[in-house]
C-alpha cells in the first residue's frame, strides 16, 4: 500500500511542467482535455454538504467501531505530547508574546503553559504547539496531519461548557472524519497546486467537531461548513518556518469560529462543497466528491491515523530509517563515508530538497540534513532538527556528500539508501514502508516513549506520568478538563 495517492494525474492534467529548476508553460492545446475533464466534473452531487451535516447531527457514539475509537485514543495521546513538546519553541513564546494583550477573558489552557487565553486565541495557540515540531500524526492518503486542528478546537471549547471524555472523543472521530474525507475528495492536485492540506481541510474538521459539541442541528452545520469553507487557508510555500504550525493553529481558531456563528444562525452557503464556485472546484482540478459520502458512517479515517517516528517532513522518513538501519547494523561513522545516495520520489525533493537549510525549521524540509543526522546521530528527533545541530561542520560535511536522484517508479512509501565507505565497500538499504507507517506502526510502548522525550521539557517526569493516564483513560473522564488542567506547570 502506497502512503499517499499516485500523482501521475497531476503530471498529466497540469497546465505546467517541471524541468531543470524551471517552471514551462505547456500550450493550450496539451491541456484542452484536461480542461475539458474539469469542466465534465462540475456536474457535481446537489447535496454534498447537506448529506455530511446530516450525517454529523445524527451520529452517536455508538456508531463508532471500537477500532475507531481506539486509535482515537492513541490519536489524542500523540497529540497532548507534541503539544508538550512544542510548548516552548520559538513560535509558541512568539506567538503568545504577540497575541497575550489582545486575548479577551483567561478561559482556556495553553498545554504545558500557565497562560490562558479566550477559547478562540487558545484554540490558535494549542494547534501552533501541537504542530511545532512537525511530530505528529499523519493521515497517509492525503498527508493531512488530522489532530491538531480538531483537537485544538474542542479542548478549548471543553473549558467554556462541561465535556465529558467520551464526548470529546466523538466529536474528535467526526471531526477527523470530515477533514479527510474533504481531503480525499480534492487530493492530490490540490496539494500539488501548493496548498497545506492540514490548513484547508482541517478548518472543516475543527468546525464540524465543534458543532457536534455546541448541538447544532443540521441547518446550522450546514453553515458552520460553509463558514469553515470560506476561511479556509495554507500554502506549502511556508513549509520551513513558523507558518507551517500556524496553519493547524488557524484552522483550529477559524472551525472553532464558524460552529460559534453557526450556533447564532450566522448564514453561509448551503452548498460550500460541491458549488461551481465553492471549495472543492476552487481548490482543485480533480474531484471526486464520492470520497466524502461513500460509506459515510461504516468506515472511519481515523483508523488509518499514524505517527511520526521523526520530527520532519513524512516523506524522509524512509530515507531516515534506512540511514539509521545501515548506521547501526554497520557500526558506521561519518569518517567512514565518501558519499550517500539516495533515490526517491519525484515528492521528496519538491517538499524537502533543502540542500543547504539555516535553521532547525528549514532542516525539517531537508533530506540532505535529515541523512547526515540520523547517521551521525542515530536519531532523527527534535533535537536533530535544532539550529545548533543544522551549524554543526560534522553534519554539514556529511550532508554536502549526500546525493539524490529522483525515480518515478519509487514509491512515495519507500526510498533506496546506497552507503559508500572511504575504502570502496557499499551498504544498500531498501525500505519498503518506514517505521510508523500502517504496515509498520509504532507501539504503545514507542508512543509513550516518544511521548517522554519530548514532552519534558515542559512538564517534570511524575506529572508527565499522570497525563499519559489520563489520555490513555480519556473515555472515562467525566470532564475533559481533568486532562486540561493536568498539563499545566506547577
Amino acid at each position: 500500500m502506497s502512503y499517499f495517492r499516485s500523482r501521475r494525474r497531476f503530471l498529466q492534467a497540469s497546465s505546467f511542467a517541471f524541468g531543470s529548476g524551471a517552471l514551462t508553460a505547456i500550450p493550450s492545446s496539451q491541456t484542452s482535455a484536461a480542461t475539458s475533464d474539469s469542466a465534465a466534473s462540475k456536474a457535481a452531487p446537489e447535496d454534498v454538504t447537506r448529506q455530511l451535516a446530516r450525517y454529523l447531527v445524527s451520529a452517536d457514539w455508538n456508531s463508532i467501531p471500537s477500532d475507531a475509537r481506539d486509535e482515537a485514543v492513541r490519536s489524542v495521546f500523540n497529540w497532548v505530547g507534541c503539544c508538550l513538546g512544542g510548548a516552548r519553541e520559538p513560535a509558541t513564546d512568539r506567538a503568545i508574546s504577540a497575541l497575550q494583550e489582545f486575548s479577551g477573558n483567561p478561559q482556556a489552557t495553553i498545554l504545558g503553559r500557565q497562560e490562558k487565553f479566550d477559547i478562540l486565541h487558545a484554540a490558535l495557540l494549542n494547534g501552533i504547539t501541537s504542530h511545532a515540531l512537525d511530530y505528529d500524526d499523519t493521515h497517509l492518503e492525503t498527508i493531512i496531519h488530522p489532530a491538531g486542528p480538531v483537537a485544538s478546537a474542542i479542548l478549548s471549547l471543553g473549558e467554556r461548557q462541561r465535556i465529558s471524555g467520551q464526548e470529546f472523543q466523538q466529536a474528535f472521530v467526526l471531526g477527523v472524519e470530515v477533514e479527510c474525507r474533504i481531503g480525499k475528495a480534492v487530493y492530490s492536485l490540490h496539494y500539488d497546486r501548493g496548498f497545506h492540506i492540514t490548513g484547508t481541510t482541517g478548518v472543516f474538521g475543527a468546525a464540524a467537531a465543534a458543532g457536534k459539541l455546541l448541538g447544532l442541528n443540521e441547518q446550522q452545520m450546514v453553515w458552520a461548513l460553509g463558514i469553515a469553507a470560506t476561511q479556509s487557508a495554507g500554502l506549502k510555500e511556508m513549509f520551513g518556518t513558523m507558518c507551517k504550525p500556524f496553519h493547524p493553529g488557524s484552522a483550529a481558531q477559524n472551525g472553532l469560529k464558524a460552529a460559534l456563528l453557526a450556533a447564532r444562525n450566522f448564514t453561509s452557503s448551503e452548498r460550500s462543497l460541491e458549488a461551481p464556485e465553492g471549495f472543492a472546484f476552487t481548490y482543485s482540478d480533480a474531484v471526486d466528491f464520492s470520497q466524502i459520502t461513500d460509506g459515510l458512517g461504516v468506515t472511519f479515517e481515523v483508523s488509518k491515523n499514524t505517527y511520526k517516528p521523526f520530527a520532519c517532513g513524512i516523506v524522509t522518513h524512509p530515507i531516515i530509517d534506512g540511514c539509521i538501519q545501515l548506521r547501526n547494523e554497520q557500526s558506521l561513522t561519518d569518517t567512514d563515508i565518501e558519499n550517500v545516495s539516495l533515490r526517491v520520489n519525484p515528492l521528496v525533493l519538491s517538499l524537502t530538497g533543502k540542500t543547504a537549510p539555516q535553521t532547525g525549521l528549514e532542516a525539517k524540509f531537508s533530506i540532505y540534513h535529515a541523512s547526515a543526522a540520523a547517521i551521525i546521530r542515530g536519531a532523527a528527533g527534535p533535537l536533530e532538527f535544532t539550529d545548533a545541530v543544522v551549524q554543526d561542520p560534522a553534519i554539514i560535511r556529511l550532508r554536502n556528500r549526500v546525493s539524490a536522484t529522483v525515480d518515478e517508479s519509487v514509491s512515495e512509501a519507500e526510498a533506496f539508501v546506497t552507503i559508500t565507505l572511504n575504502d570502496g565497500r557499499m551498504f544498500e538499504k531498501h525500505i519498503e514502508h518506514a517505521i510508523g507507517s500502517l504496515e509498520r506502526p509504532m507501539t504503545r510502548e514507542a508512543l509513550e516513549q516518544k511521548f517522554m522525550g519530548q514532552a519534558v521539557v515542559a512538564l517534570p517526569e511524575q506529572q508527565l506520568e499522570n497525563v499519559m493516564a489520563l489520555c490513555w483513560d480519556i473515555e472515562s473522564l467525566a470532564d475533559i478538563n481533568e486532562l486540561t488542567g493536568a498539563t499545566v506547570p506547577a
